[in-house]
C-alpha cells in the first residue's frame, strides 16, 4: 500500500474505522508522530482529539527494560514480574516515579499548553500511532487509557510488525493496521515523507482541533454524499425554512428544534446535525418562528406555539415519500428543548435529547411523554442543571441525564460541544435503531 506522509496515512486508516462512528469515542495520538495521523482520524470520525502521555519506567540497572509505566491523573501501570524479579524497593520505585511523573507533566504542558485532557471514562478510547515496531510504547498507552476509564481500548496505526501485532491483539479490544509487512525494516519504510514532527507540530494540531469551530467533516472516501434540500414546510399560515440533509440509506430523521436566539444556521446545531449525519440520521434543521415572528421575545419563549409548530412539521416529514418510513427524534437547545418534550407527548416519536435545554418549561406536558429522553447539561450551568433535574422528576418515560465535565451552557469550551454530540448520536442510534428494524 505505502503512504505519501503521515496526513496520507491518517486518511487511508480513518477509512478502516467508520464502524466506529456511533460510538463515544476519543482519538489519542501517540506524540509526536502519531498526531498528525490522528488528526487526520479525527476530522473524518468526526471526534474529538487528544494526545495520551505516557513515560516508561525502566528498571533503575536496565533502563530498556520496562518497569511500568506513569500517565496523566495519577495513574501508574507495573509489571509486577519485572518488579519482583528486580527487587526494587519501594522508595527506588517512589523516586522513579517522582522523575517519570515529571517528565509526563512537562509533555503534556508542552503540547496542550493551557487546555485540559479529555475524559476518558466511560468512552471509547482510539489510540493512533504512525506506526508500531517493538509495541513497548502503544502498549503502555493502553493500559494507561484503560486505568483512566476508557471502557473500549482500540490501537490503530497505518503500519505495525507482525509479531508485534501479535501480541498486542491480547492487550487491546480491537487492532487495526493497514500493513503488517513480512520483512518488517522499520516504520519508515511504508512512507514517502516520514520526517520528524516537531513539539509545535503537535501543539498547533491540538490547538486548531479545539479552539476552532467544530464543523463536520466531508464525507469518507466512498461514502456516498448525503442529498440536502433547502426546505419550505406549510403549517397552518406559515411557511417556515428548513434545511434538510438525507444520508443514504438513513436509519432516521431528527428535527432540531432550535433555542432562543437560534437558527438552522447555528453552526453548533450544524455541527452536532453533522455527526448525527455520519452515523447514518437524517436530520431537518428547521426555524420554527418566521423572520418576523423572531422579532419579538414573547414568541421565542410561547412554548405552546413552538411545540405546536414542530408537531406540523413531524407531520410534513411523515408524508415526505424519502422519509415516510423513518422514526423521527427530536433534537432540542435551550427553550427549544421544552418545545422538544411538547411534542412528544403530541406524537409519536422515538427518541429526545435536550441539550442546555429548558425542559421545564413543558410544564404539564412532561408526565405524558413517552419517548426515551435524554438531558445533557454543563457542569458550570448549575441552575440549568437543578431545573433539568427538577423536570427529570416529572418525567414517566426512560430518562437519563448526563452532565458534560467542564461545559458551560452554550458547551463553548474546548471538546464539551463533541462530547455532547456524541452522547446525543449514541442515544439516537439506540432508539432508532429497533424502530426502524421493526417497521421493515
Amino acid at each position: 500500500m505505502g503512504f505519501i506522509d503521515r496526513v496520507d496515512a491518517g486518511r487511508q486508516l480513518a477509512g478502516a474505522l467508520q464502524h466506529l462512528r456511533t460510538e463515544d469515542v476519543v482519538v489519542l495520538g501517540l506524540p509526536r508522530g502519531g498526531v498528525p495521523v490522528a488528526a487526520e482520524v479525527a476530522r473524518v470520525l468526526g471526534a474529538p482529539l487528544d494526545v495520551i502521555v505516557v513515560r516508561k519506567l525502566g528498571v533503575p540497572f536496565q533502563p530498556e527494560l520496562a518497569l511500568g509505566a506513569v500517565g496523566e491523573g495519577d495513574v501508574l501501570v507495573l509489571n509486577e514480574r519485572i518488579f519482583h524479579w528486580a527487587h526494587v524497593s519501594e522508595a527506588e520505585l517512589a523516586e522513579i516515579e517522582r522523575r517519570g511523573r515529571g517528565e509526563v507533566e512537562r509533555r503534556a504542558r508542552r503540547f496542550r499548553r493551557d487546555r485540559a485532557r479529555l475524559p476518558l471514562s466511560g468512552r471509547t478510547a482510539l489510540l493512533v500511532d504512525d506506526g508500531i515496531a517493538t509495541g513497548a510504547t502503544a502498549r503502555a498507552a493502553c493500559q494507561v487509557a484503560r486505568a483512566q476509564g476508557a471502557v473500549r481500548v482500540v490501537l490503530a496505526a497505518p503500519v505495525c510488525a507482525p509479531d508485534a501485532a501479535a501480541r498486542l491483539r491480547e492487550e487491546v479490544d480491537e487492532l487495526v493496521c493497514l500493513e503488517l509487512p513480512h520483512r518488517f525494516l522499520g516504520v519508515g519504510q511504508s512512507y514517502g515523507d516520514f520526517s520528524q514532527v516537531a513539539d509545535e507540530e503537535v501543539a498547533d494540531l491540538l490547538r486548531r482541533a479545539v479552539h476552532e469551530e467544530p464543523t463536520p467533516s466531508a464525507p469518507a472516501h466512498g461514502d456516498p454524499p448525503p442529498h440536502t434540500s433547502e426546505v419550505r414546510i406549510p403549517v397552518g399560515a406559515v411557511q417556515l425554512e428548513g434545511r434538510l440533509v438525507l444520508p443514504d440509506g438513513a436509519a432516521g430523521v431528527i428535527v432540531f428544534a432550535h433555542g432562543s436566539g437560534s437558527s438552522r444556521h447555528s453552526p453548533r446545531n450544524r455541527y452536532v446535525a453533522g455527526v448525527l449525519q455520519r452515523a447514518g440520521l437524517a436530520t431537518l434543521l428547521v426555524d420554527l418562528l418566521t423572520p418576523q415572528e423572531e422579532t419579538s421575545r414573547g414568541h421565542v419563549f410561547d412554548i405552546d406555539l413552538l411545540g405546536r409548530r414542530l408537531v406540523g412539521v413531524t407531520e410534513w416529514v411523515a408524508h415526505r415519500p424519502e422519509c415516510a418510513q423513518l422514526p423521527v427524534g427530536y433534537f432540542g437547545a435551550s427553550t427549544g428543548a421544552a418545545a422538544a418534550l411538547y411534542a412528544a407527548s403530541q406524537v409519536d416519536v422515538a427518541a429526545v435529547v435536550s441539550r442546555g435545554g429548558r425542559p421545564d418549561l413543558a410544564g404539564p406536558r412532561l408526565g405524558e411523554v413517552r419517548a426515551p429522553t435524554l438531558l445533557i447539561v454543563g457542569e458550570h450551568d448549575r441552575p440549568v442543571i437543578e431545573l433539568n433535574r427538577r423536570a427529570q422528576a416529572r418525567l414517566r418515560c426512560e430518562n437519563r441525564l448526563e452532565i458534560v465535565p467542564g461545559a458551560t451552557h452554550l458547551f463553548e469550551e474546548p471538546g464539551t460541544l463533541e462530547l455532547a454530540a456524541a452522547l446525543a448520536r449514541t442515544w439516537f442510534v439506540d432508539h432508532l435503531a429497533p424502530v426502524r428494524l421493526a417497521r421493515t
